[in-house]
């Protein structure tokens, strides 16, 4: 029976119920999750017709191998079963929300009672109110430096409030109350607090009717300093102000999205409307993705707007009508506490909003694409100057890192397409050599990496290896070994040797006594040199760690009496070796679990080193 015939017959059996299908290929990996209201009519539309009307339907239903399907009693139980699936498979056609690229937030904890505002890249569930993501490290610093001038917040980065013996410079010029130090009225610092979320929020003209009415306030009490105060903060207010676009007349917040796609590429462009005021854009790119622009959307809401520091407006405007936009709007309510819409506006200002996002979408789109080619370009000329058989698409690189021999490791990155992957990275411990030795170094890892037969692959179209003809030479005698050969190009990256007056590294291939020669096409060498100096960097990192750790474990571990539990304890309140060092037999003995004998042990083992 044809594969057809059998995905046919198995159609023939699937309910009209609602409830969920997985996509699997022929290693029996799921390669997409999708929902439906009647299961058999929506599997009906792939495999029911003698041509897909979309190109990437087409292509998912190529490589569809067997499905299967799970009835649940309802269509919000599927739209849950859905979005808990493709948290497990992961599979590759789906909608995806990675945040590789961690945004900047600001994160303000308003149950301490003199919170302060820090910088943070990952928002955690903790209670604590988030604001962000901003586009960028400089937009948050900047939102950060314009709050600062404004409100007297304290400086410090420590989550909880230490107290000092006398204030810091940043009270002395005015800048912070001074909690740390002085008595400072709580409720007037969380009223301060609440004029700072405003702000945070976009709700600028609501503060500044505020400031103007504490200013009126403080000018008929005559106290004309903080009258002064508040006018002062009132025409900042008002700069900022301007500076931001109105897009609205109604003072709303929403979020406007855009989804548009290419044969590779799809972009959703989120535009962050807060009381009428346009405050940014943030685009969020796929590849492979075989869903509808709408059903992309749908499926975009969903992930995104679960992560608790995600602010949730009461309008979100949306490119195209959802089929399950009760559903989405339900579960929007459950998590924001409150109703929430989901809109598509034909007409109106919301409509020119739309028209907003689908422009920067469409210009994201459009950088993606001539980027893509630009990286194309690059590896087509390294494969061309190269004269390897293969597209470089898929390129490794190790590097190893010691110190005379201690705590030897090495590293492997991995750029795919011209770009770091920075999830196929690899770390490396030494478990065999002993002795500094490069070449035997070498020659482990990579039979580590390429010695596991199919568990190997996927390969490398093209293996790096940093330290030119020695390194190289070990490569191909590891690759050889491995019978594998002919199976990837092999390339060594050597320094320049100024001594002799080279101006550039030199990259080498086997049997050839020249480096390779890459004219007036310098860019390619530095591309290959990018792909070096990053597998150094993760490298030496990695060895960084490790061997700081091991110097921690040699420090405590010996002492007679520390275990596991009091090291914590020790290096949690103390913080580093050289502050356990210097501090008395009577400090470490008045923490929890230790005693006047064992802080005697401590201080005598650490004196030694």
């Amino acid at each position: 029976m044809t594969l057809q015939n059998n995905l046919n017959e198995k159609l023939s059996r699937v309910s009209t119920a609602p409830g969920v299908y997985l996509m699997k290929d022929t290693d029996g990996k799921v390669i997409y999750v999708g929902k439906a209201r009647n299961l058999k009519k929506r599997l009906a539309s792939y495999f029911n017709r003698p041509e897909q009307p979309d190109m990437k339907t087409g292509i998912l239903v190529k490589k569809i191998a067997t499905f299967e399907t799970i009835i649940t009693e309802t269509e919000n139980e599927a739209l849950i079963l859905e979005s808990n699936l493709i948290k497990k498979h992961r599979p590759k056609y789906n909608v995806i929300l990675k945040d590789g690229k961690r945004y900047p937030s600001l994160r303000l904890d308003t149950k301490s009672p003199y919170p302060n505002l820090r910088v943070v890249r990952k928002p955690e569930n903790d209670g604590a109110l988030y604001f962000g993501p901003f586009s960028s490290a400089g937009a948050v610093h900047k939102t950060l430096k314009t709050i600062d001038k404004m409100f007297r917040l304290r400086k410090c980065k420590t989550r909880e409030l230490k107290k000092r013996s006398r204030p810091c410079l940043n009270h002395q010029i005015g800048a912070c109350l001074g909690p740390c130090c002085l008595d400072v009225d709580p409720e007037a610092y969380s009223e301060m607090v609440r004029e700072v979320m405003l702000f945070l929020k976009g709700r600028t003209p609501d503060l500044i009717r505020k400031t103007k009415t504490d200013m009126d306030v403080a000018a008929r009490a005559r106290d004309y300093e903080a009258a002064a105060m508040f006018r002062d903060r009132m025409f900042a207010l008002e700069k900022v102000l301007e500076k931001q676009v109105s897009v609205t007349a109604d003072f709303k917040d929403r979020d406007v999205l855009a989804a548009v796609s290419s044969s590779e590429y799809s972009v959703i462009t989120m535009l962050f409307v807060r009381g009428g005021h346009l405050l940014g854009t943030r685009h969020f790119s796929f590849t492979e993705i075989l869903s509808t622009d709408a059903e992309m959307v749908g499926a975009f809401i969903r992930q995104y707007y679960e992560k608790k520091s995600h602010f949730i407006p009461k309008e979100i405007l949306i490119p195209d009508p959802l089929e399950d936009a009760l559903l989405i709007e339900e579960w929007l309510k459950t998590v924001k506490g409150e109703k929430v819409r989901l809109l598509h506006p034909q007409r109106g200002e919301k409509a020119l909003l739309l028209q907003m996002a689908r422009r920067n979408a469409e210009n994201e789109l459009k950088d993606l694409i001539t980027a893509a080619a630009a990286e194309r370009d690059i590896l087509t000329r390294v494969q061309k100057v190269l004269k390897a058989d293969r597209f470089p698409e898929h390129i490794e690189c190790f590097d190893n890192s010691n110190i005379s021999g201690t705590s030897p490791v090495a590293g492997m990155v991995v750029f795919k397409k011209g770009k770091p992957c920075k999830s196929s990275y690899r770390k490396y411990k030494i478990r065999t050599v002993t002795e500094p030795d490069d070449y035997a170094t070498m020659a482990e890892v990579l039979k580590r990496r390429y010695g596991k037969g199919k568990a190997s692959e996927p390969y490398p179209d093209i293996l790096m290896v940093d330290g030119g003809r020695g390194q190289l030479n070990i490569a191909v005698s590891v690759i050889t070994e491995l019978n594998l050969a002919g199976k990837f190009e092999i390339i060594g990256v050597a320094k320049k040797d100024k001594n002799i007056g080279e101006t550039e590294d030199k990259i080498y291939k086997p049997g050839r006594a020249n480096p390779v020669s890459f004219g007036r096409q310098a860019d390619l060498l530095l591309f290959l040199q990018r792909i070096r100096d990053e597998a150094h960097r993760f490298a030496i990192s990695f060895h960084r760690k490790s061997r700081g750790k091991a110097s921690i474990r040699s420090a405590l571990d010996d002492i007679p009496g520390i275990g596991q539990k009091r090291k914590q304890i020790l290096l949690k309140h103390f913080g580093s070796i050289r502050k356990i060092r210097e501090a008395s037999p009577e400090e470490i003995s008045a923490l929890p679990g230790m005693n006047r004998g064992v802080a005697e042990a401590v201080k005598e083992r650490l004196a030694e080193l």
